[in-house]
């Protein structure tokens, strides 16, 4: 797996790629770095090793600006920047990037599937994404889904909010959650 670092707004974000399923690369992993934190300490590293059964040697660390375009899964990692820039910018809407999903379970597949058909600029709440699957009752399931979605941003679970209004919770924090909202945001 190839990782980098990308830069959105203030925050550092960490990508992964790989074209360990099949021979087309697919993004595997989008995680929000913490201050200081290194990419081997990111949340998305374990259950990745445990997923694919990698080690530690498994994982190529390349500086974004030593990326090549000749390489497939490195030019994957390009593209994955170069359209979190012009979404953080307002010029893109809707992000085509070639996605693993198997890390998730198939209830979480479907969540995740869901939450990239709530358009830009719109929030729903976990009850509506609950009957968007067809398990009204669920909702506390797709929350729970909600927040493993290994693809932050690109799968867009900032949209879904509480059925209050309230923002709720987002595993990148509360503040890139505000962040991504107020990009899409209605001029």
């Amino acid at each position: 797996m190839i990782v980098t670092i990308t830069q959105f707004a203030q925050y550092r974000l960490l990508l992964i790629a790989s074209a360990v399923v099949s021979e087309t690369p697919k993004l595997v992993s989008l995680d929000w770095l913490a201050d200081g934190q290194e990419w081997s300490e990111s949340k998305s590293i374990h259950p990745l090793k445990k997923h694919y059964k990698l080690n530690d040697e498994d994982f190529e660390f390349i500086d974004k600006n030593s990326l090549s375009k000749e390489n497939p899964v490195e030019a994957l990692l390009l593209t994955a920047s170069s359209q979190l820039d012009l979404y953080h910018t307002d010029k893109l809407q809707q992000f085509d990037i070639p996605l693993d999903l198997s890390l998730g379970t198939p209830f979480q597949q479907s969540v995740w599937r869901a939450l990239q058909q709530i358009p830009y600029g719109q929030t729903i709440s976990y009850a509506q994404l609950a009957q968007n699957i067809d398990k009204p009752t669920a909702y506390r399931a797709v929350a729970n889904a909600n927040g493993k979605n290994p693809f932050s941003i690109i799968i867009p679970c900032h949209r879904v909010v509480a059925s209050d209004g309230g923002l709720g919770g987002y595993t990148g924090g509360l503040d890139k959650k505000r962040l991504l909202l107020e990009i899409e945001k209605p001029a």
